[in-house]
């Protein structure tokens, strides 16, 4: 059985897109992410990595504890709707706004595949058996460059699809039901149960 996983990018995914933000109280939960991750952890069993671009950490907006206390706090939601994030990977480089240490071009920021590979190293994954849900291109490019097997976007059906060629969908309830049509048939069979939180 092919060991897979969810890639989830943060900020415009999990939680809805505001910025650089760093407190709990900034962080609205996008509807239909807790419905999503159950499907993935609860039925598939199978786990779910968030990997996202910080670089407001880099830029001097917060720092990396301000960061991890976050983490920390999306990661108990994420228990209490009884789901769970088995890792969380974050960049906080930037090529050109990064003061000091973080201005760097790392091979961790995405459209680069290497927060993705690094998870699929630690974990034992298969990429081809996962799939990437961003709200980027560069999200999509990541995962495309890990070798992701599926690469879903979430935003507008333009007449001419960006590349690398991906899935659109309008919404997380779309990306549910797309996700259900590619993976339940695939994973019919019970397996252990590898929700981990390691963010």
């Amino acid at each position: 059985m092919p060991n897979s996983a969810l890639f989830l990018d943060r900020d415009g995914v999990v939680n809805v897109d505001r910025g650089y933000i760093h407190r709990s109280e900034q962080f609205e939960f996008v509807p239909g992410i807790f419905d999503l991750a159950r499907f993935w952890t609860n039925e598939l069993r199978r786990p779910i990595v968030v990997v996202t671009n910080q670089s407001g950490i880099g830029r001097g907006y917060c720092d990396e504890r301000a960061y991890a206390d976050l983490t920390r706090w999306m990661c108990d939601r994420f228990e209490a709707e009884g789901t769970a994030i088995a890792r969380v990977y974050h960049c906080p480089y930037h090529p050109q706004d990064g003061i000091g240490e973080y201005r760097c071009d790392h091979p961790w920021r995405k459209p680069k595949p290497g927060m993705l590979s690094q998870a699929v190293s630690d974990l034992g994954l298969d990429p081809a058996y996962c799939a990437i849900l961003g709200d980027k291109i560069s999200d999509i490019e990541a995962g495309a460059a890990a070798g992701i097997g599926l690469l879903v976007r979430i935003g507008s059906r333009d007449a001419k699809m960006a590349e690398p060629l991906h899935d659109v969908v309008a919404d997380l309830r779309e990306a549910l039901a797309l996700f259900r049509f590619h993976f339940r048939s695939h994973f019919a069979t019970a397996v252990p149960d590898q929700r981990r939180r390691h963010p």
